[in-house]
Parts: C-alpha cells; sequence; structure tokens
C-alpha cells in the first residue's frame, strides 16, 4: 500500500495542482488516479505554462480560428474547458463512487474581473452551463467582490471552488456567503443535496512572506503558514457544527470542504512534504504539485498527529507572531491582492501566446 494511500485513509482527499492536454493525452492523469488522486485544480498559471510550453493544442487552436473563433478569450476558453471537460469525464467514476463527494476538477474565472461581482457572476454561470457537469467547480476568488458572487453562485446551485484564500477573517465572509447562498435555496425549496464547495486556504506563501519578516534565527520561521491553516480549520469546524449549519445539513446540504493549496514547499531548507504532513485531518483536500505528490509518495508519512480542533497551540504561536512584531493580518490581506496579480500576469502572459500562436499557425 502507497503512502498516498495511508493518506487517504487518514482522510485526506488528494487532488493534483496541474492540468494539461499533455497530461491527459499521455495516459498519466489516469495513472494517477489509480494512484488515489481523487480531482484536479487548474488556475491562469497553470493553463498559462501548459499551453505556451506545448505544440498539444495548436491544432485545436488553428481549426478555432480557421471556423472563425478570433476573439482571445473565447479561444482559451475553448481550449481549456476540453482539458477541463476530459479530466471530469476521467474523475467521474470518483464522483460516482463516492456519491458525489469527491473526484471534482476546477477551472477558475479569469483574474481580469476579480474585483467585479456581476461580472464574475456572469463568467462564473456561463462556465457552468457550457461545461454542464456534476463534478467540474468553479473557482472563485476570495476577494470581497468575490464574496457576494460566492453567495449568488452557490444560490443558483454552481459548484464554487474558492480560491486565494489566506485571511481568517475572509474565509469566515466565505462561509457565511455558502451557508447564506444554500439558505436562499432552501427558501425556495430548490435541492441543496448536489451542491459541492470547496475552500482553498493557500499555505505556503504564508510562510514565504512572514519569513521576511522574523529574524533568521527565530523558531517561528518555517510554522506561521502551518499555524494560519490550523486556525482555519478550527474555523470551519466551528462554523459548521453550529446550528445554522445543522438546520442545512438536515435539509441535504454539503459541507464545504477545506482545501490546502499552494502545498508546495518554496524554501528548500523546509520539508519537501511540510504541508502534507502537517495538515493532515479528516475531510480536508490538499491539491498538490506533481513534485510534492511524488514526494509524499516516496518519504512522506501520514502518521503525523492530525491538527486537532480544541489545540491552544496554535492561539499562542499567533501571539508569539504578534511579540515578535509580525502582523499575520497584514500579510493575509497583501498576499491576497499579490495572488491576484500574479494570476493576472500569468493570464496576460496566456493571452500573448494565443495571439502570437493564431498569428503563426493561421497568417
Amino acid at each position: 500500500m502507497t503512502r498516498l494511500r495511508d493518506l487517504q485513509r487518514a482522510g485526506v482527499s488528494i487532488w493534483i495542482d496541474t492540468l494539461s492536454r499533455d497530461l491527459l493525452d499521455s495516459g498519466d492523469f489516469t495513472r494517477l488516479i489509480d494512484r488515489g488522486v481523487t480531482g484536479a485544480t487548474s488556475n491562469p498559471t497553470i493553463f498559462a505554462k501548459a499551453i505556451t510550453e506545448s505544440d498539444s493544442y495548436d491544432r485545436q487552436l488553428a481549426a478555432l480560428v480557421d471556423g472563425g473563433v478570433t476573439e482571445t478569450r473565447e479561444l482559451f476558453f475553448a481550449l481549456a474547458l476540453d482539458d477541463v471537460g476530459a479530466a471530469a469525464d476521467y474523475l467521474r467514476p470518483v464522483y460516482d463512487r463516492t456519491d458525489g463527494k469527491d473526484g471534482f476538477v476546477s477551472f477558475e474565472c479569469t483574474p481580469d474581473i476579480a474585483y467585479d461581482t456581476s461580472a464574475t457572476v456572469e463568467q462564473a454561470w456561463d462556465l457552468w452551463n457550457q461545461l454542464s457537469l456534476p463534478n467540474v467547480m468553479i473557482k472563485v476568488p476570495a476577494t470581497s467582490a468575490g464574496i457576494s458572487a460566492i453567495e449568488e453562485l452557490t444560490a443558483r446551485g454552481v459548484n464554487i471552488n474558492i480560491t486565494l484564500l489566506f485571511a481568517l477573517r475572509r474565509y469566515d465572509e466565505v462561509i457565511d456567503a455558502y451557508l447564506s447562498g444554500l439558505e436562499r435555496r432552501a427558501a425556495q425549496d430548490l435541492p441543496l443535496d448536489y451542491i459541492a464547495s470547496v475552500a482553498s486556504f493557500f499555505v505556503s506563501r504564508v510562510d514565504t512572506k512572514a519569513d521576511d519578516e522574523l529574524a533568521p534565527g527565530s523558531p517561528l520561521r518555517g510554522t506561521v503558514a502551518v499555524t494560519n491553516a490550523r486556525q482555519a480549520f478550527r474555523l470551519h469546524h466551528k462554523r459548521l457544527t453550529d446550528a445554522r449549519w445543522r438546520r442545512l445539513a438536515a435539509q441535504g446540504a454539503r459541507d464545504q470542504r477545506p482545501l490546502w493549496a499552494s502545498t508546495g514547499t518554496k524554501n528548500p531548507h523546509y520539508s519537501d512534504v511540510l504541508y502534507v504532513e502537517q495538515l493532515i485531518a479528516p475531510g480536508v483536500v490538499n491539491t498538490m504539485p506533481l513534485a510534492t505528490l511524488e514526494a509524499f509518495d516516496d518519504h512522506g508519512n501520514a502518521q503525523v498527529q492530525p491538527v486537532d480542533v480544541v489545540d491552544s497551540a496554535d492561539d499562542l504561536a499567533d501571539a508569539d507572531l504578534r511579540a515578535a512584531g509580525v502582523d499575520l493580518e497584514r500579510i493575509t490581506t497583501a498576499l491576497e491582492r499579490e495572488g491576484v496579480e500574479a494570476f493576472s500576469s500569468s493570464y496576460k502572459e496566456l493571452v500573448s501566446c494565443i495571439r502570437k500562436k493564431t498569428r503563426k499557425l493561421v497568417p
């Protein structure tokens, strides 16, 4: 039995944080599913890398342009949604076997509308209907504009993956938006039982930012991200065990699972499986870069003490941070803004690449 299977038995759903035509066509994606992968996530950076570094999309791109599709965003959606649909088909047996609890693939709204609620709702709704698959999630960023979009889309019955989550305060708003969307459906006697959602809490970037503000020898270096994520897990447990949630659960609502994102270790001095081993808990998702997944399957330990919903050690660590002059809320607020900027930069790169390819393929 592999270490990935051990991780699954500890209650963690293993998703892969990559998607590309090459991964699908080579058979590597199905082999990952055979090894225990039960979901996949994508984002503008992932698709920028896939499309710019491969010629696997060129034939389809040329056919689209030859058929009269010229708008760059339409071209991108046509390419990317084919990959998402294919991945969803491969994962459909997982979705069916788990009664809709797992087996999802996520596709993100374009980052240029991250601060526009109405545009986010319109685009997410359109993508959801284009894909028309029960095991797809549309990713919406946890910006202030995204919060209202999450409620509206949940009320419409869309599966939402909330992305770019860093701050506990924002996570509380995300949970509230999900519950409010479900309550709106319940008030109209609409079904709740098929709606799935995950809240993607980004991990490693928090350490990168916090370490820059800590003294070189500080014992807090390399611990802040895990502390932040564990506090998020405790908030999830608190909010989704209260009376408000129990009323919705009684009507068939599904838990909005915490998802650990950005779990590849960026500091070479830290364990390459740090953000997998230290965030084991029943009912969570960990979406890993391929290198992190392979590292865990090689030497990871799934027997690490799981995250405790009542452990006060994280509160003490938070006090230590304040004593060291580190303002975690300021850090996480900055990371949200920088995350949108980074995805926007990748999206611009992607748009530029598609334009260059179309000029080359269809003079």
